[in-house]
């Protein structure tokens, strides 16, 4: 069952006192915990077409991070991740601070990033869709003609990208880029173990009336040269969600994120770069629901009751 209220004031920004802070993405806020160790903080930040809106989504880092977590905990068959298990109360000494946290942070393993954004496609949409409308294929790969928009691929597809600098894009690259990139051996571990999260991760979800239709996973190296599972899984901000009762070939399906924001600024005399504009109350709400709705149908849990 959704809350109906907001448990907890939304976060845009964070500057813990005891930590120092070592890097501020799109959404999430990293500080340094000792030399082998980081702690992530997902924000409600929310940024659309490359841009930071001005105003949270309450409750959105909670869900991105309890989504983040389920996925990591029920993933480690496949790969390892990045958390520690170590508690944020061990590390965060102020009360204050604590409960800005809440249940939005973990501690994380300091690692070596493999310079890869690891894309899977399991059906035609987004640019893929484009690359396959000019091409007939996707990152190089060829695909049978007569695909329609949002049709589910004959199998699924590993169509990496480059890692950009924040507000640049992210460039798409086909495999063998990828190998000259980090190496073959390496870009053949991503690849794999990309696409069986992803096919692991699919089954999952459309038990649970989810199509996952692409995601992006990241990796890092552990010390003994293993691939380690990061940042944040399979949740509506690095995945492309769509309701499977509604969903059709042939159109772009509604999804879980953040495309009722996308739609709306789409409305505005905005020329997409900083800032952004404020986003109306009605905005807002519908964009968070659809964020709780995601983690909800996903764990068939909402949001823990925050002390």
């Amino acid at each position: 069952m959704l809350p109906a209220e907001r448990t907890t004031p939304p976060v845009h920004t964070t500057q813990l006192a005891g930590l120092r802070k070592i890097h501020t993405g799109k959404v999430r806020d990293i500080y340094e915990v000792d030399a082998d160790s980081m702690l992530i903080v997902t924000t409600d930040r929310l940024s659309a077409f490359d841009v930071v809106m001005p105003d949270p989504i309450p409750d959105k880092g909670r869900v991105l991070n309890s989504i983040s977590n389920f996925w990591f905990d029920r993933t480690r068959h496949i790969v390892p991740n990045h958390l520690t298990g170590r508690r944020v109360e061990d590390v965060v000494a102020d009360p204050a601070e604590r409960a800005l946290l809440g249940d939005r942070a973990v501690i994380v393993r300091k690692l070596k990033t493999v310079p890869l954004e690891a894309v899977v496609r399991g059906y035609v949409i987004g640019s893929g869709w484009k690359d396959y409308q000019k091409t007939g294929a996707i990152s190089g790969v060829k695909l049978p003609a007569g695909l329609r928009q949002a049709a589910r691929l004959p199998h699924t597809l590993f169509t990496p990208s480059t890692k950009a600098a924040m507000g640049e894009h992210d460039e798409t690259i086909s495999f063998e880029q990828a190998a000259d990139l980090v190496g073959h051996d390496l870009a053949a571990r991503v690849r794999d173990t990309a696409i069986t999260l992803y096919e692991f991760a699919a089954k999952h979800a459309r038990e649970r009336g989810i199509i996952i239709a692409d995601t992006k996973f990241e990796f890092a190296l552990g010390p003994d040269g293993k691939l380690v599972l990061i940042d944040e899984v399979l949740t509506p901000d690095s995945s492309r969600f769509w309701p499977a009762d509604t969903y059709r070939e042939g159109m772009s399906p509604p999804s879980f994120d953040k495309q009722i924001v996308r739609d709306y600024l789409e409305t505005l005399d905005w020329n997409k770069k900083p800032p952004g504009p404020k986003l109306p109350p009605q905005i807002i709400e519908k964009t968070r629901a659809k964020y709780l709705e995601a983690l909800t149908r996903l764990t068939s849990q909402g949001l823990a009751p925050h002390s």
